[in-house]
């Protein structure tokens, strides 16, 4: 009976020392939460890629002379390096009704792109007295202000754009007439001559992506874009060269130039973090 005692005496007194030395040690704190990844919130970012344009230089002219009408179609494909920046800013919907294992992200971009994009193109007239025209054109700046409509799996986004895209676009232009004899047996020289026309053009763009976020705010991605810029036209050539001799009075060359652009790029974007909700305080 003393024994039993004893024992139970000695075992209440090992549980009370451990508990009070239990709270004695320093309470270790719960790890932060890990911030929920979320395609929501204002991003920006470089882009740099490859442009490359389809559609022909038509030339159209009339020559009073030997009353020919006549027009010339050559290849005129300016292409070259494309690159800038971007801003914008989209909106993760989780749990979307069509994609409910989804989210869809909805978002507004703008994007301003600096070019290396150049071409040279010659057209020879042999009815308008010989002549050789050369245009060179360039294409500097470029632009676009885009909606965006995506599917997110997390942290890779697949998405289309779209929207109206702006460009400036110069040409310069060369006319060399080799000289000839009209029919009453008036000579005109040969003359040399030069000219630049510069265009500014706003279309409309259509592509799409891969967005895949590395961290919580740093993302890279890669986009294809099909931009129609319409035509570009300059007229009244012929006061380049030789055609503003008086002889030839009601001449006229122009030329037209339809661009579509198709584009290539790969970039990275940094997304600032969206503030967190204030934390709800139970009162009493």
């Amino acid at each position: 009976m003393i024994r039993n005692f004893f024992q139970a005496s000695v075992a209440a007194i090992a549980l009370t020392g451990s508990a009070a030395l239990a709270a004695d040690l320093p309470m270790t704190p719960p790890p932060p939460p890990v911030p929920v990844f979320t395609w929501t919130g204002i991003y920006v970012g470089g882009q740099v890629g490859y442009a490359w344009t389809s559609g022909n230089l038509d030339f159209t002219g009339f020559d009073p002379i030997t009353g020919a009408v006549f027009g010339s179609s050559v290849g005129g494909t300016p292409s070259g390096v494309i690159g800038g920046a971007h801003v914008g800013y989209q909106v993760e919907f989780n749990q979307w009704p069509i994609f409910s294992s989804s989210g869809v992200v909805v978002g507004l971009e703008g994007t301003v792109d600096g070019t290396s994009l150049r071409n040279t193109a010659a057209a020879f007239f042999p009815d308008f007295g010989g002549t050789f025209v050369t245009a060179h054109t360039n294409a500097d700046v470029q632009g676009s202000i885009r909606g965006r409509l995506g599917i997110a799996w997390d942290r890779a986004l697949i998405y289309a754009t779209g929207g109206v895209a702006f460009g400036g676009f110069n040409t310069n232009y060369s006319i060399a007439g080799t000289g000839f004899t009209t029919p009453g047996g008036v000579v005109v020289p040969g003359v040399f001559g030069s000219n630049s026309f510069s265009n500014t053009r706003c279309g409309w763009t259509v592509g799409g992506g891969i967005d895949y976020a590395i961290t919580n705010n740093w993302s890279v991605f890669a986009e294809y874009r099909y931009t129609n810029f319409g035509h570009v036209g300059n007229q009244g050539l012929e006061t380049v060269g030789f055609l503003t001799a008086p002889v030839l009075t009601g001449a006229f060359l122009n030329s037209n130039r339809q661009i579509n652009q198709n584009q290539v790029q790969v970039g990275f974007s940094y997304k600032f973090d969206v503030p967190a909700p204030a934390p709800v305080v139970a009162k009493y």
